[in-house]
């Protein structure tokens, strides 16, 4: 988590040395992905069968909570293995919006006082299978289009499991979900360990690398714009004489070479030329 700074107030990011060189600050571009894939699920028909009327408002990449009360369900597959925890109050105002009860939002009652059913931990263990397997979607998704060969068999994912709390160094993805607008968010998180974290790394790492490739090769003419002026005539007056113009007044001047500028930097010469009713540089030679 981002700790504050005691005196502006802001939150500033945490550098884990393990990660130096790796592109840690990619992560929000793969959670936008996450969030949207997610998001679309969630709103469709099979997701509000167990979601309602719940939407994800907020999804982040951020350090394990210190929260001893969390129940941790873990998923294994090919690409590693993630666990997932939710408030106790979002699942009991999941099941209550379900079955009918007076509000779809955050149970009222305290969860500490309620006992944990057998429907609770079905819910708990069916809604971790749908987010591991969005998640697992999306790394998929980013190790194919950064090219990355290799890639481990997307083999169907292990049953959720009983899995102990991350370390408190590791990495996870803070869910934020609201049952109406403006509703406090009830949270779930998602635990990376460090293969699955390796492999989005991975995807980020290689699609970073593609896009400067793909820079690189691009021909300079056609990555570079730069904005030249031509200053045909220049011509020195006293001060007098200048406010002296009036309308109608004619300035002589002679036109020979012209200035070709860069940000008022001479670069060139060059000659000036008519082609179909407009002038024209011509002739370029760099200026000394």
């Amino acid at each position: 988590m981002n700790p504050p700074d005691r005196k502006s107030g802001a939150t500033y990011q945490v550098l884990d040395p393990s990660l130096l060189g790796r592109p840690v600050h990619l992560l929000p571009k793969f959670a936008r992905r996450f969030a949207d894939a997610l998001g679309t699920a969630m709103a469709g028909p099979g997701g509000r069968r167990y979601w309602g009327g719940w939407r994800l408002a907020q999804l982040a990449f951020e350090r394990a909570p210190e929260d001893e009360g969390l129940r941790w369900l873990g998923v294994s597959g090919a690409l590693g293995s993630a666990a997932v925890a939710f408030e106790r109050g979002l699942l009991l105002g999941l099941l209550e919006g379900r079955y009918g009860r007076k509000k779809a939002g955050a149970s009222l009652r305290d969860p500490a006082l309620e006992r944990v059913t057998a429907t609770e931990e079905r819910l708990a263990a069916t809604l971790t299978a749908q987010l591991v397997e969005q998640l697992y979607g999306r790394v998929l998704e980013g190790l194919l289009s950064a090219g990355v060969e290799d890639i481990p068999s997307a083999a169907a994912l292990d049953a959720p499991a009983p899995s102990s709390a991350p370390g408190k160094a590791g990495w996870v993805i803070r869910l934020g979900l609201e049952a109406a607008p403006g509703d406090a968010p009830s949270h779930a998180w998602i635990a990376l360990d460090q293969a699955l974290m390796a492999q989005v790394l991975q995807g980020l790492k290689e699609e970073r690398s593609s896009v400067r490739t793909a820079r690189a090769s691009e021909p300079l003419a056609t990555g570079l714009s730069v904005k030249l002026e031509g200053r045909l005539a220049s011509k020195e007056m006293l001060l007098e004489a200048l406010f002296a113009l009036k309308v109608g007044d004619i300035i002589p001047v002679s036109v020979g070479r012209a200035d070709v500028l860069l940000d008022e930097s001479r670069l060139f010469t060059a000659n000036v030329a008519e082609h179909k009713g407009k002038l024209c540089l011509t002739s370029f030679e760099d200026a000394e």
